[in-house]
């Protein structure tokens, strides 16, 4: 597992920003999308952030930067960095953060603590295979799956019990 995929745990966050930016750089190149600069710096918004950052966030952000983006802006290109898999949107917080598995076609499942807002993106192919065979069983034809759970991180946990 690699280190940007553990925000419960010390990083060099810097490295993860960059390295995503290297991965999302070179995906777009393979499938002839176009990342332009917006759709970059939101992207580098996006990973920056150790919570997942609503659009109006990002908005926030780039005004302050003196970049002259209005909302539809950073929509469209939340759009493009979700449909390449650059990013999730993370539905119970309508908020989007940065995908460690970018260019796989995976089940993004989420671990969400309600007390700091991280969250953490799991990979666990026994809950993705469990879904689609449930669903499966039902005749179901499944396209995506997201899967948000909600608790308390490690620190929290912590913090809570030192009250």
């Amino acid at each position: 597992m690699s280190a940007r995929a553990l925000p419960y745990r010390p990083h060099n966050h810097d490295a993860c920003v960059n390295q995503a930016l290297a991965e999302a750089k070179a995906i777009c190149q393979q499938q002839n999308a176009r990342l332009t600069p917006t759709r970059e710096r939101v992207l580098e918004l996006v990973w920056q952030s150790h919570k997942p950052l609503g659009a109006y966030d990002v908005l926030a952000k780039l005004t302050s930067e003196g970049h002259n983006a209005a909302p539809p802006t950073v929509y469209r290109a939340l759009d493009f960095l979700q449909q390449y898999g650059l990013v999730h949107r993370i539905a119970s917080l309508n908020a989007f953060t940065g995908c460690t598995h970018a260019g796989k076609h995976h089940t993004g499942m989420f671990l969400i603590c309600r007390a700091c807002g991280n969250a953490l993106e799991l990979t666990d192919t026994s809950v993705s295979t469990a879904i689609y065979n449930a669903a499966g069983a039902e005749a179901f034809c499944t396209e995506t799956v997201t899967l948000e759970v909600t608790g308390l991180c490690p620190s929290c946990q912590t913090e809570q019990h030192h009250e």
